[in-house]
């Protein structure tokens, strides 16, 4: 069994992360890995936040139901699937520093060019959608993250809140259940004592999931492409620094 420590620090970690996850539409990986990766190996950690991040995206799909974009989240999550696939083959085999960096520079890169060019608007072309889908996928396979990247492509078409935090949750949901059906199929397993605090961190990521759409709610619609902006950012110099 967890200590009773370890169920509480898990708990508000997930809280936080599922808090944030909402309100950016990415981040739970990038804030639980490198934490967990203080208690369980490699292996386990991606399974387990995982996991989570599966559960926050049916949050999200849930509490924002309404906004759902559908063809954009078939163009984006069908070749995640793919690429999820290929990403979650690759994760224990090659080294991640230096791809971490460069993905944390591109995303600080990408936040300086938005707020230059402040009026800058992805066409939502399919060929458009489905690059941005495949790169998701990927990036969350190997990494375990590839939020940042969904955050990128969706929030560059400037769609309204709830439509990017729905659509956002649906295609996140397609390539988390590959790459978590993935990791199980190459024999990765969660140990019986992280099993027993779910009945804990999957109500707390709910919670944190409802916190986070009340502060949606908040933040005017023109402001929301800036407030994911800051979270982008935040992400890549986190990334770049501490990959």
């Amino acid at each position: 069994m967890l200590a009773y420590e370890e169920i509480i620090l898990i708990a508000l970690l997930t809280l936080l992360a599922s808090l944030i996850g909402t309100l950016a539409g990415f981040g739970i990986s990038t804030i639980m890995v490198p934490v967990l990766l203080m208690i369980f190996p490699l292996p386990q950690t991606l399974l387990f936040v995982g996991i989570i991040h599966w559960f926050n995206d049916i949050w999200k799909m849930l509490l924002f139901r309404k906004g759902i974009k559908w063809k954009l989240f078939l163009a984006f999550g069908l070749p995640g699937i793919f690429t999820g696939f290929i990403g979650s083959s690759l994760s224990l085999r090659i080294s991640q520093e230096l791809l971490s960096r460069a993905l944390g520079i591109f995303l600080i890169a990408y936040v300086l060019f938005i707020t230059v060019n402040r009026k800058f608007k992805l066409s939502q072309k399919l060929s458009v959608a489905v690059s941005g889908g495949a790169l998701t996928g990927l990036f969350a396979g190997i990494f375990g993250i590839g939020g940042e990247i969904n955050a990128v492509a969706l929030s560059a078409f400037n769609l309204e809140k709830a439509v990017y935090i729905s659509t956002a949750g649906a295609i996140s949901f397609m390539i988390d259940s590959t790459r978590i059906a993935t990791y199980i199929a190459g024999g990765i397993r969660l140990d019986p004592s992280i099993l027993s605090g779910f009945p804990v961190f999957i109500p707390v990521s709910l919670i944190g999931a409802m916190i986070g759409r009340k502060g949606i709610e908040r933040i005017p619609q023109e402001k929301f492409r800036n407030f994911v902006a800051v979270f982008i950012l935040l992400f890549g110099m986190k990334l770049l620094v501490f990959p």
